[in-house]
């Protein structure tokens, strides 16, 4: 219980700015183009340099078990097949509607909030493992929920799809940052003190405006609407994921860090992307929307039972 307490501590400044950066657009009439323009900065520049520099000192930092990716995709596919089935059985959902469904259950916010969670609970050790996730993420779920869907319209999944997606992925600032600075730190390069500098700068506002531009994005999405399906779609991103994410992880024998990390990732809110990928099949837009809402108010106090039963070190 006092561990329990101590990681809800933690974690409410975190949530706090989430709140802070919600109340501004919705009830301070901040308008939603300042929004936009704080979420283009921290993913296209604050982010990209905050983890460019973090990944050039990477071979300075533990090494990670990539076991990790079969613990954390692998969990991803079958929680992804038993969301469509619980929308099938449930909800009477068809085939586009069960893969929106169930990657609502799997996509997590791990760039706005699983950077700064990650790095506040464990340190700058949990980045390569974070790294790692947000490289694949991407490129894994969209790709299985385009397959999905595809299949489920067209019967078939066409090659020109997968390779938009990889295009995208390949294009995204956050990819491209981590995998600059991880290539640039393994050639031995140095960054030079009149650059690393104001990437340190930055660094220290990344986590706060990352908080407050989620905070800010979620404003423009409802609460109530389509309540069953948000909150069944909160149940499996919030509880089910990250205990499969677990039981993967241990019965692979998963080091505690890497283990600690991936269920922390795992237990995120949903994330907008699974609203972007709705509006792209034009299916379950108002109840996704409605889950991101939901979930971040939820994770504020699920989280924080997952950090300490896990046995999150007290920072």
């Amino acid at each position: 219980m006092n561990n329990f307490l101590h990681q809800l501590t933690l974690a409410a400044p975190h949530f706090g700015v989430i709140a802070g950066g919600y109340a501004l657009v919705r009830w301070a009439g901040c308008p939603k183009k300042y929004a936009d323009l704080l979420t283009r900065f921290v993913f296209l520049i604050a982010l990209p340099a905050t983890l460019f520099r973090l990944m050039s000192d990477l071979s300075h930092l533990p090494a990670v078990d990539t076991r990790l990716l079969l613990a954390y995709f692998g969990s991803c596919l079958f929680v992804f097949g038993l969301g469509r089935f619980i929308g099938w059985r449930w909800f009477n959902l068809d085939g586009k509607a069960q893969s929106i469904f169930g990657l609502g259950g799997v996509f997590s916010n791990n760039v706005l909030l699983g950077i700064p969670l990650a790095t506040s609970a464990f340190g700058v050790v949990a980045m390569p493992t974070v790294a790692l996730i947000l490289v694949f993420n991407a490129l894994t779920l969209w790709t299985l929920v385009t397959v999905s869907v595809e299949w489920a319209v067209h019967g078939e999944f066409s090659l020109a799809g997968f390779g938009k997606t990889i295009k995208e992925v390949a294009s995204n600032p956050i990819v491209a940052s981590i995998v600059s600075g991880s290539l640039f730190g393994f050639a031995g390069g140095s960054i030079p003190p009149l650059i690393d500098l104001p990437l340190s700068w930055l660094a220290l506002t990344a986590a706060p405006l990352a908080l407050l531009a989620l905070g800010m994005g979620l404003a423009g999405y409802g609460l109530r609407a389509d309540w069953r399906q948000s909150l069944s779609i909160c149940c499996l991103k919030l509880l089910v994921q990250p205990i499969v994410v677990w039981l993967f992880a241990r019965s692979l024998n998963l080091p505690p860090l890497e283990t600690q990390v991936v269920v922390l990732l795992a237990a995120l809110p949903v994330g907008v992307n699974v609203y972007l990928m709705a509006r792209q099949f034009r299916s379950m837009e108002t109840p996704v929307a409605s889950s991101l809402v939901a979930s971040a108010i939820l994770a504020s106090f699920t989280i924080p039972m997952i950090l300490a039963l896990l046995g999150a070190p007290e920072n």
